[in-house]
């Protein structure tokens, strides 16, 4: 049985690519959620695919951009996170 290196090359790197998307994809929401950008860069990086997934269904802090500008950004009134925070309180 002969063994190629060069068959588990695309399968390993489509594997390292879904990996690194997933911490960047879980450092970017955890970050939105109040919670920073090494929290969510170490679960993504441990958990993989699943880190992301985590990061999605994790509750937001009460001041987070995610609370205070939603999910995907500002939403129609173009203020920013503490500019909301100051009109709230």
């Amino acid at each position: 049985m002969t063994f190629y290196f060069a068959e588990i090359g695309p399968l390993a790197l489509w594997l390292t690519f879904i990996w690194l998307g997933s911490a960047i994809v879980a450092s970017h929401l955890s970050e939105r959620k109040g919670y920073g950008e090494k929290v969510g860069l170490a679960s993504g990086m441990l958990l993989s695919l699943l880190g992301a997934v985590v990061w999605l269904v994790w509750p937001a802090r009460k001041d987070s951009r995610w609370k205070l500008q939603g999910p995907f950004g500002r939403k129609g009134d173009g203020k920013t996170a503490a500019e909301a925070r100051a009109d709230r309180s």
